[in-house]
């Protein structure tokens, strides 16, 4: 939960480097949100007869307040395997990437945070 946090902390950081788990756990922890708020609200808007207007609207919202910080961690993510922010604009390459390991040291977009953890 804790990467969840941290990232909605740099919620519109678009510098520096994210790791992989960082990137991954938030991903993780965005799709439990997801189902748990559209399960809650779900169920809340067949109690209240409005059906899945209530859900709909809800999961708009979130996603909506997600959007920002989903790009910004994904773009500190391609600059943590070395590469610009824009690759994310390929979808192929981008998931490749994503998967990639830290490039080790500091490169051109700051300090290895995997080095940082440890020390």
């Amino acid at each position: 939960m804790s990467w969840y946090i941290t990232v909605l902390k740099k919620y519109a950081v678009f510098s520096g480097r994210a790791r992989r788990k960082e990137y991954w756990m938030f991903c993780l922890f965005n799709v439990i949100v997801s189902f748990g708020l559209g399960l809650v609200l779900g169920f809340t808007g067949s109690l209240l007869g409005t059906g899945a207007q209530l859900g709909g609207v809800g999961g708009m919202v979130y996603s909506l307040a997600m959007i920002i910080p989903s790009i910004a961690v994904a773009i500190r993510r391609m600059h943590d395997t070395g590469h610009s922010g824009w690759w994310i604009l390929v979808p192929l390459a981008n998931i490749v990437f994503l998967f990639l390991d830290s490039q080790p040291g500091e490169n051109e977009y700051g300090p290895n945070p995997k080095e940082i953890a440890q020390a």
